[in-house]
């Protein structure tokens, strides 16, 4: 099973590729709201549980007793939730990039002036600029608000503001081609309408550290943990506070790799997870 990031990002073929199609079937799918999902960028009946009870529907509907689960970003948290939800269904964990929603993480990168935007100022101004000076106070609800706008102006320009900021950081390089992609119109809304969702609403966890303080549903289950060490979206203290919390967990860190599941360095490590897994 593979769970894509953002919430809301989508699937693309390429993510087929991180798995030798001799040994695997390879299932994925568009969470609510994103890429094919309908209603597309849909925010009703879009939470944290409902993409962990999708996921064990699609496993019956699949006909699998247990699977590897594999997410990246956003994905990763996702995995998280729906193995310490279903430990006894997953066989192993390969996750990258690790996000586990605590408030520091997303102030860290849609909030703080001193987070991100201290290695990509230029970048932050346009991200906030779109936001006047009494609201900038929290950012995401101020997002959020515009995300939901029923001006479709107000909504598209609030959508490309959120998502050129996020591509903007995703690998160590910044990438052009990346970054319009994400802005693209219908995926930026779908992307950017669904992330402020989850955001506001803490990923619907119910308390801020739901995932460590869970994980040990999950300490027999084997897993590898990718992180790039100049991940500048989930800060490699994620990914360490992960694997303290599950040190039977392997941990990788790529010592020249941003956040992007297609850094070379992740990528080669996420095959050798999965091949390794077979």
């Amino acid at each position: 099973m593979f769970l894509h990031g953002g919430p809301g990002a989508g699937i693309t073929e390429d993510y087929r590729r991180f798995f030798d199609p001799k040994a695997y079937r390879i299932v994925l799918f568009d969470q609510r709201g994103s890429g094919k999902s309908t209603p597309h960028a849909s925010l009703e009946n879009n939470t944290t549980w409902d993409l962990v009870a999708d996921i064990e529907r699609l496993r019956e509907h699949c006909g699998v007793e247990q699977w590897l689960v594999f997410g990246g970003s956003w994905g990763s948290t996702l995995a998280l939730a729906y193995a310490e939800t279903h430990p006894d269904r997953v066989t192993g964990l390969v996750l990258r990039g690790i996000f586990l929603n605590r408030p520091k993480e997303t102030s860290w990168f849609y909030e703080d002036s001193h987070g991100a935007a201290a290695v990509f100022p230029e970048t932050w101004e346009k991200y906030v600029s779109i936001i006047p000076q009494a609201e900038r106070d929290n950012m995401i609800r101020a997002y959020y608000d515009r995300l939901t706008s029923e001006d479709e102006s107000v909504r598209m320009e609030a959508a490309q503001a959120w998502t050129i900021w996020e591509a903007s950081a995703l690998k160590l390089i910044p990438d052009q081609k990346l970054i319009d992609d994400f802005s693209e119109p219908d995926k930026a809304l779908a992307l950017a309408r669904i992330e402020c969702h989850y955001f506001l609403n803490d990923c619907f966890f119910e308390t801020d550290n739901y995932l460590l303080d869970h994980v040990d549903r999950i300490r027999h289950i084997p897993g590898v943990i990718v992180h790039g060490r100049y991940d500048i979206i989930c800060p490699f203290m994620s990914a360490w506070d992960l694997h303290r919390a599950w040190p039977e967990a392997k941990l990788m860190a790529i010592p020249d790799a941003g956040h992007s599941v297609f850094e070379p360095g992740i990528t080669d490590a996420l095959i050798m997870a999965t091949d390794a897994f077979r």
